[in-house]
């Protein structure tokens, strides 16, 4: 065992895992939809929207492991684009909030559609052996990527 406890398996599973990772990740990114030309942080912070609604700029900062002055940049381009607004909020004025505009929320959609049925399609080829295992893993690769 290694000083953190973890065995050379272990360190030979994070290895091949990582990469796994990032040849999917990188391939999804690949697959998005053709009209869509937002940063894949800026899809980040419209996903983190629509699925936590609405948040401050150190929310949305804290929430992609990000800079305040990264978010603030983000949300501008996001805002100028028609995808986000920001408006006081109704709990403190001093603070203000992001919400999601429809736009932003048909082109996140558009977008994560396209990728999921690449997706899909991908799966379909498997084994139902192959399939329950990612079932499986998808839980424990979420708690990983939140810890």
């Amino acid at each position: 065992m290694t000083s953190s406890g973890a065995s050379s398996s272990d360190a030979g599973l994070a290895s091949d895992l990582r990469l796994s990772v990032m040849r999917l990740r990188r391939r999804l990114v690949s697959e998005r939809h053709p009209d869509n030309d937002l940063s894949i942080g800026a899809m980040s912070v419209l996903a983190g929207l629509e699925r936590f609604g609405d948040m401050t700029l150190g929310a949305l900062a804290q929430r992609e492991r990000v800079q305040p002055p990264s978010m603030t940049r983000t949300v501008n381009c996001l805002e100028d684009g028609g995808y986000a607004v920001r408006q006081p909020s109704d709990t403190d004025r001093r603070q203000v909030v992001v919400s999601l505009t429809d736009r932003g929320r048909e082109t996140l959609l558009a977008d994560r559609a396209r990728r999921n049925e690449w997706l899909a399609q991908r799966l379909a080829d498997l084994t139902d052996a192959e399939r329950a295992i990612l079932r499986d893993a998808a839980p424990i690769l979420e708690r990983i990527a939140h810890e």
